[in-house]
Formats: C-alpha cells, structure tokens, sequence
C-alpha cells in the first residue's frame, strides 16, 4: 500500500518559495493501476520521485507497506528501492557501458540473488528481445531500450511499479506496444502501477485516475468501467 498524508514540497526559485505539491493525501491499495494526470508543471514527476524516495518532502508523510519513507535514511532508502519499487523513467536511464543483458541484470547482482542470470533471460525473454541482450543501448531503438528498462525494473520482482511518461519519447507503435507489455506484466505480478502519463487514452484505461493541478489534486475518481464494477457488485 502507498499512502500520502498532507504532503507538500517547496522549492526555492532564486528569491522566492515555489510550491510543487500541495497538501497531497490519498491511498493506493496493493495490485492498483492509479494513473496521474496534469499539465505540465502540476507536481506529477515530483509526486512520482517523492513515493521512490528520491526526493523528500518538505512537509507530511509517505508510508510504504506501512513504512514511513519520510523518517528513513539513504541506507534504509536505498534497500526500499532496490527491494520495493521498480522505476521505469522517460529517457530509459540505461547504464550506456553495460549490455542490455547486464542492464537488467546488476540490480540482482548487486542484492546477491541466486539465479540472477537465468532471470534476466527470462525478463528479456518477457519483453520480446532475447536476441538483443548483447547489444549495447546506443545499438538499440527507443522502443527496444524501454523496453529493457521495463525488465530491468521487474527485475527485483518490486510490488511497485512508477512509471513516469514511459512512452514519452516514443513514436505511437512502440509507445503502445511499451504500454501494453507494462500493463501485462503489472497483471501478471500483481505488481502496484502508479504511471504519470500526458495521453488521456493512456490514462482511462487505468483502474483509478488522480488529476493534479498546480500542485494540489483536482480530482481522484476510479475510470467507468471500475465505477460501474463495483457498482454491480
């Protein structure tokens, strides 16, 4: 579960506080598919970096697993990570001197875990791109290193997922194809989704859509056919 109580960031801009987040609460239930929506500007991807823990708030608390993230330190923050959440960003983040097997294979490296090599094919397998694991990221199309991003970020088998515009910088066939592979794996794995997204269409296919505006959350509805679900139930 994710949790956010009266969250707010303020940053300085040269001699003036700016506000990025408001005042933020609500809850997201384990195996939830949230999608967040805004114009640019209203405190989405700082949302997003918030609950990863990448970044602190300036006031409120964010609870993971009934965790506060807020209270921990870089240790216990980067354990959170590396055991929790898997993060899948616009421009990949690739590591450029790794293939893209060892790209989804060091987070397991780096925890130690047993069969880590036999995942990773099976990852890269997941995603279609078992003959592209020797290929370095700059030899890869957008589509293909998103696509290694999205099996890097399962990796760890994290119960959540945050994904912040990951077909951004993708034409509408491999962004599509990137959203649907999420989506899959998110059911598969019964895996939290929260994706910042721009595509309205991208969003109302999620369970549940929280709206941002100027930092403070304009509306927070389930989509119509999760409504009309419960509705009948």
């Amino acid at each position: 579960m994710i949790e956010l109580k009266n969250v707010t960031k303020i940053v300085r801009s040269g001699v003036e506080d700016l506000t990025i987040l408001d005042d933020v609460s609500f809850t997201i239930p384990d195996g939830e598919f949230v999608a967040v929506t805004g114009a640019s500007g209203s405190g989405k991807s700082t949302l997003l970096g918030l609950i990863a823990g990448l970044d602190a708030p300036s006031s409120g608390a964010i609870l993971i697993d009934g965790e506060n993230v807020t209270e921990m330190n870089e240790d216990d923050l980067a354990t959170l990570r590396s055991t929790k959440i898997g993060f899948v960003f616009q421009s990949f983040h690739l590591i450029p001197s790794l293939t893209a097997f060892e790209n989804v294979l060091i987070p397991m490296e780096i925890l130690g875990l047993k069969e880590a090599k036999s995942r990773a094919k099976t990852l890269l397998e997941q995603v279609d791109l078992t003959n592209r694991g020797h290929h370095y990221p700059t030899e890869l199309s957008g589509g293909e290193q998103q696509r290694i991003a999205i099996a890097r970020a399962f990796a760890n088998s994290p119960k959540i997922l945050l994904a912040d515009e990951p077909t951004g910088n993708l034409d509408s066939k491999n962004g599509s194809h990137i959203f649907d592979l999420m989506t899959e794996l998110h059911k598969q794995n019964n895996v939290t989704l929260v994706l910042v997204t721009h595509d309205q269409n991208l969003a109302e296919t999620a369970q549940r859509q929280i709206i941002l505006k100027d930092g403070r959350v304009l509306s927070d509805n389930l989509n119509r056919r999760d409504a009309e679900t419960q509705s009948f139930s």
